[in-house]
């Protein structure tokens, strides 16, 4: 065994990401969760108003990914938006903050896609005690997720680029099908899309357009990788677009699909499952099986690549001497270590929080990160990469609107989730303020010996 010496550096392979293959992780963790119970969670909201609100969010996202990707063009690096913060704000409070809140916001959205596989795979089981096994199975799935990342990248693309084609087959062919299921049996749709619902109450839409975000900011991702794939200054701009475009496709054919076979009443009770419940009517247990086997893969997949791409993140935070770190007596490398801390996080959240819970807390961190993007690019980064500043300015007005809008609604339907959110904040922007300060102060004593 020679890797137990105290290897602490991060490994990264230059050139190991096709366009293809970046496209597959993006749209990857796009899928992962995002359709598979965002869906009956925005239908909650807004009624039969939610395809709207699936639009809506993609042109929110639209406006955002151009920071993105004219930072990435610039500036392509494996620590992604980790980098762009520090490329922003340089060694500061603020970019440890904005930083640490999309590692959280990351790590929210693998317990998300935890509890989602939980929800899924307890379809396939006439069992009452699902407030027990949707968790249980989602921790399963988190640890053997967890067995898989400690083995090589090249496996892990490979399984992930896998997976990932599965899932998007899966899905077309669930959205297709149940649309010719619904024209062929002569009915209309099962439930009215109309922007009726939402006329009177435009918080909720708002708030669901918040939700809707959720299932497009894979692309950040994308941008992950940066220093991977091959030609990044050509292809993560590439990956991105095509990402974007290729899911607003699906997840209109999958909104329409849904909207067609189930009432919105019935997506509301099914909102965890709601793929799945869709497919009974019309495709019978075989099409139910079908659902929750790309639920599965799909979650999968995009669990296993957003581990990989959080804990590479932070590991490189590690190294910026950004964020305070220990080995609690750990060997491997860093890398190694802030796997297991991602992984921990991840499995507190999966057994504690429900799915809308978690939804919130994600949406409302990665917002404020997101936030901070576009201002970084305002203010510091403008003319070196020669950005378009109404572009940037209109994502914050977006990112504010639909932050005030969630908030709103959160704070009349669920509380505690906005000052869990506010606590959680609280505590990441103190215990850097101190780190940081302890960091200043030890290499102010080296510079003095």
């Amino acid at each position: 065994m020679q890797e137990q010496q105290e290897d602490h550096t991060t490994h990264y392979q230059k050139n190991s990401l096709s366009l293809l293959g970046t496209i597959a992780l993006g749209t990857g963790v796009m899928i992962g969760a995002g359709i598979f119970s965002l869906t009956g969670q925005m239908a909650e909201l807004v009624g039969s108003a939610f395809p709207f609100a699936f639009l809506a969010a993609a042109i929110v996202v639209s406006f955002s990914a151009y920071s993105y990707i004219k930072v990435s063009n610039k500036y392509p690096s494996a620590g992604g938006i980790g980098m762009y913060l520090h490329k922003m704000y340089g060694h500061s409070l603020s970019t440890a903050f904005h930083a640490l809140l999309m590692y959280v916001s990351m790590v929210i959205a693998q317990s998300f896609l935890a509890r989602t596989f939980g929800s899924y795979t307890m379809q396939l089981f006439d069992v009452e005690q699902t407030a027990f096994w949707v968790p249980t199975l989602g921790a399963f799935l988190i640890a053997g997720i967890f067995a898989v990342n400690l083995t090589s990248n090249r496996y892990i693309q490979g399984t992930a680029y896998f997976l990932g084609l599965v899932k998007i087959a899966g899905i077309l062919v669930f959205g297709v099908l149940g649309i010719y299921l619904m024209v062929s049996s002569g009915q209309t749709l099962e439930s009215e899309i109309s922007l009726v619902a939402a006329e009177n109450d435009w918080t909720a839409f708002i708030a669901a357009t918040a939700l809707g975000v959720l299932a497009f900011k894979g692309f950040t991702t994308i941008t992950n990788s940066g220093s991977e794939v091959i030609n990044p200054r050509l292809n993560i701009s590439r990956a991105i677009i095509i990402s974007i475009a290729s899911c607003i496709v699906i997840y209109a054919l999958v909104g329409w699909s849904v909207a067609g076979n189930l009432s919105i009443s019935e997506i509301i009770e099914a909102r965890d499952y709601s793929l799945a419940a869709a497919a009974r009517p019309a495709a019978g247990n075989v099409g139910v099986w079908f659902t929750v086997i790309i639920a599965i893969v799909a979650t999968a997949g995009g669990l296993m690549a957003s581990v990989f791409a959080v804990s590479r993140m932070l590991a490189m935070l590690t190294e910026m001497r950004l964020v305070p770190h220990s080995h609690f007596g750990m060997p491997g490398s860093i890398q190694k270590h802030t796997l297991v801390y991602t992984v921990l996080l991840g499995l507190v959240l999966t057994v504690f929080f429900d799915l809308s819970r978690i939804a919130s807390l994600g949406i409302i961190f990665y917002l404020v990160m997101d936030t901070a993007i576009h201002w970084g690019v305002l203010k510091h980064l403008r003319n070196d990469i020669q950005a378009n500043p109404v572009i940037p300015s209109l994502a914050i007005c977006l990112n504010m609107l639909l932050l005030a809008g969630f908030g709103a609604s959160k704070w009349q339907s669920d509380p505690l989730v906005i000052w869990v959110a506010l606590a959680v904040m609280a505590v990441i922007w103190l215990v850097e303020y101190f780190f940081l300060k302890k960091v200043e102060q030890t290499e102010a004593t080296h510079s003095h010996h």
